[in-house]
């Protein structure tokens, strides 16, 4: 495969987490009116969503390091069409959930493989940089999702907004069956077995490197999943923006997201992992700390949270192609799994956020503020301390 294929095929892949989450977002709060469902029910559409996508990578890796990343990819993006074209179907919101729940788990093949297919072709820091520009392509794809997706349901309804992620699900299983040729360099024909699969989820999780690494992806996406869970709630029915705002809002946050890993190829070659991600939770810290004293100043508008917003999203733009490659790095035989774990924690993080916030939602900004302004600290902690004593990323 040539470098743009590679790349075409990472973004794709990676890219299918954002669109099956930001595109219906500005259609929830009319997709939860028309089913008649209270808020913490709609919520569920999200967080099962989640939780289903970081348990099946347990399942996908040990899956694509057997039998490669092709079939495992191939099976995954199958799934993923078929679930979409239930939830365009769904009569009822537990149906919804049904779909969605599914859709999760079909998704976890696709982000799980492109990052065990950036450690079967690259090493750490080389990794980092090739992740970095298949996440600029992700942020393409969450730049355009949002609008896209207000404007759909402004237009025609929620139904037409669910019915692109089957256009992107099929497209997606195409460019890998007509494109993609398998990366994983050898199978191992013991990663099935219950005792094997054990032992290496224990390998991975007792790995300080992959501790510190996954430690500030998780932290990251659970700030990122916060402003999620809670964004079309607040903009639009705290502060008034219509769907269509609100489409322009998350705009604006996924490009703020380009400009990070941008940002990262250029401190990488100057910097290094650690030296980048540290100098990167400054300026997480910076936002998230505007973010929270804003609100706690009473000074409650879509501009006293989206400038400091924007900052956070720079710097995941930093620590997200950072924190995967390198929590991957030390498991060159068992890539697969290593990235379904570090993907699991992350996902549990991002459902146990989704929870806390559907009972925080009680009118007010404070929910997405003091949620993000947490997560910005935790990130900023991570960065400076467990990162830099055990982030160098050697194979185990």
């Amino acid at each position: 495969m040539t470098p743009g294929v590679v790349v075409l095929v990472l973004s794709l892949l990676l890219g299918i987490q954002p669109i099956t989450t930001d595109l219906y977002l500005p259609a929830l709060p009319s997709l939860t009116e028309g089913f008649g469902a209270p808020v913490p029910q709609a919520q569920l559409t999200l967080t099962t969503l989640l939780l289903a996508f970081g348990a099946s990578q347990l399942v996908w890796g040990p899956l694509s390091d057997r039998f490669g990343r092709r079939p495992v990819l191939l099976w995954g993006l199958g799934a993923y069409t078929l679930a979409s074209i239930g939830c365009v179907l769904a009569p009822s919101m537990p149906m919804l959930i049904v779909w969605r729940t599914v859709q999760g788990a079909a998704m976890g093949a696709g982000v799980m493989g492109a990052r065990a297919i950036v450690r079967d072709l690259h090493t750490p820091e080389t990794g980092a940089r090739v992740m970095s520009s298949a996440l600029t392509g992700l942020g393409v794809i969450a730049c355009l999702s949002a609008p896209l997706g207000g404007l759909l349901a402004d237009l025609w309804g929620w139904r037409y907004v669910l019915a692109c992620l089957t256009v992107f699900g099929a497209l997606s299983l195409l460019v890998v069956l007509l494109y993609f040729k398998e990366s994983a360099p050898r199978r191992n024909p013991m990663a099935l077995r219950p005792a094997t699969m054990v032992r290496t989820w224990l390998t991975i999780l007792r790995h300080p490197t992959f501790l510190a690494w996954s430690a500030l992806t998780t932290a990251s996406y659970a700030g990122l999943f916060t402003f999620l869970a809670s964004s079309s709630f607040v903009f639009i029915k705290v502060l008034g923006l219509t769907r269509t705002q609100y489409g322009l809002v998350m705009f604006s946050t996924a490009f703020c997201y380009i400009l990070g890993t941008v940002l990262c190829r250029r401190m990488l070659s100057r910097f290094g992992l650690r030296r980048t991600v540290a100098l990167a939770a400054a300026l997480t810290l910076l936002g998230g700390t505007l973010l929270g004293t804003l609100a706690l100043a009473g000074i409650q508008s879509a501009w006293a949270i989206l400038p400091p917003f924007c900052l956070f999203m720079v710097a995941h733009g930093v620590h997200q192609p950072c924190g995967h490659s390198a929590a991957v790095g030390p498991f060159p035989q068992a890539a697969g799994a290593a990235s379904a774990v570090n993907g699991f924690l992350m996902t549990v993080a991002a459902f146990a956020v989704g929870g806390w916030i559907g009972t925080r939602l009680d009118g007010t900004v404070f929910a997405l503020t003091n949620g993000i302004w947490f997560w910005s600290a935790a990130i900023a902690a991570v960065a400076w301390t467990l990162v830099q004593r055990y982030g160098e990323p050697r194979p185990f």
